[in-house]
């Protein structure tokens, strides 16, 4: 029945978003999988007011259709924080209000590629973006990770040898997966080699706002200024991510653009939430919101990084990451982390985390694992990461073993 179906639906193989659970843990699981915030921080009673008074001062007018760009007031206090803190000058024209930070992705690559279209990405990268893009058929470069972002001398090396390289994908604040963010200088250059190689730079960054320790970088965008950087966040990580209230900040004609494929897509995101969420922002600090998770978030990473210290066998690394939601950890090659998840770690016990292989384009990496901690507590980051060691061990000591047979 595949003949049906358009090239983009059967081109790609397995749905890359569906490879990263893999099993039921049951009741007492520990999963180390999940990307998601810790919801007991979520300002239900602040939002449930806002939603309300937002109906109030509109009454029925907020369940018409409203604008596809969204809310103008809500957009001029997007501008507004993005100066404050992402050092990007902006106005509301330079605004587009998404559904999620995955479907600005989605719009970007719509906008951008070709099938066949050359594209940079991270090794590894987010797996989200790559489900995004695959859509659009793109050829995928992959550059390596180092502990202060991209490797550039890489990169350079790959832009020479392809001079029609048209996007280039970065999460450069507490990277998903790893946990890396990008230095002050790297982001510098980007911006450089953008303009030298004439590529866009597509800035994806939910995490910047949850740092724990360390120093504050600006955005690559704040270095933009012939046009090159295309800015993605969301509100899914600060604050709730049901609200699915992403956007993108870049050049007023990229916006409009990208304005006019949403309004095929989908018209508009829900008035009533951007109402909502407008009326959360004029109550309520976010910045105070913003600042009230992150003691509850720095405990998590602390807590997880001591008993990864702790257990963890000497040829297992790991990232230290500043702040986000994630530490990748880097297994003998002679470990699939894959095989791990599914033959120890779920069925016996009974915790997840998400194998390296769905994060690298062209799955060529298996010895590498993701774990989040802002989802569990640190009683359970205890437990869980000590199991996880000692089958992480087992593992090893099983396929030395097998290596001398």
């Amino acid at each position: 029945m595949n003949e049906v179906f358009a090239d983009r639906v059967v081109m790609g193989s397995e749905d890359r978003l569906a490879e990263m659970f893999g099993g039921s843990l049951g009741e007492d699981g520990i999963k180390f999988s999940a990307g998601n915030p810790n919801a007991e921080l979520f300002p239900i009673m602040q939002m449930k007011k806002a939603f309300n008074k937002a109906i109030e001062k509109s009454g029925s007018q907020i369940f018409e259709y409203q604008t596809v760009s969204g809310f103008e007031n809500l957009r001029r206090r997007l501008a507004q924080w993005a100066g404050q803190t992402a050092d990007i000058k902006a106005v509301a024209d330079n605004i587009l209000i998404t559904q999620g930070g995955q479907q600005a992705l989605d719009l970007i690559g719509k906008l951008l590629l070709n099938a066949g279209d050359e594209v940079v990405v991270e090794a590894p990268t987010y797996v989200g973006a790559l489900s995004a893009l695959d859509q659009y058929d793109p050829y995928y470069y992959d550059v390596a990770m180092e502990d202060d972002g991209i490797n550039l001398e890489q990169l350079e090396s790959v832009l020479q040898a392809h001079p029609n390289i048209k996007l280039l994908y970065t999460v450069p604040d507490f990277h998903n997966p790893t946990g890396v963010t990008l230095s002050l200088n790297k982001r510098k250059k980007l911006v450089e080699l953008a303009e030298k190689y004439d590529f866009f730079i597509l800035e994806d960054t939910p995490y910047r706002d949850l740092r724990y320790k360390g120093t504050k970088l600006p955005s690559i965008k704040s270095f933009d200024r012939h046009g090159h950087v295309l800015f993605v966040s969301s509100f899914s990580k600060i604050l709730m991510p049901g609200l699915r209230v992403g956007w993108v900040v870049a050049d007023k004609e990229i916006i409009d653009r990208l304005r006019k494929l949403k309004t095929s897509s989908d018209l508009e995101t829900p008035g009533i939430v951007l109402a909502a969420l407008d009326q959360y922002m004029e109550d309520n600090d976010l910045r105070k919101h913003i600042e009230g998770m992150l003691q509850t978030y720095r405990s998590r990473l602390d807590a997880m990084l001591a008993v990864l210290d702790e257990t963890m066998p000497a040829d297992v690394h790991y990232t230290r990451p500043e702040g986000g939601f994630f530490i990748w950890l880097t297994l003998p090659e002679i470990i699939d982390a894959q095989k791990l998840l599914s033959e120890i770690c779920i069925p016996k016990d009974r915790i997840s985390f998400v194998p390296g292989k769905v994060f690298y384009a062209h799955r060529n990496k298996k010895n590498g694992m993701r774990l989040n901690f802002s989802g569990v507590n640190e009683e359970r980051i205890n437990v869980g990461i000590t199991k996880l060691a000692k089958s992480i061990r087992t593992a090893i000591k099983a396929n030395e073993v097998g290596a001398l047979l």
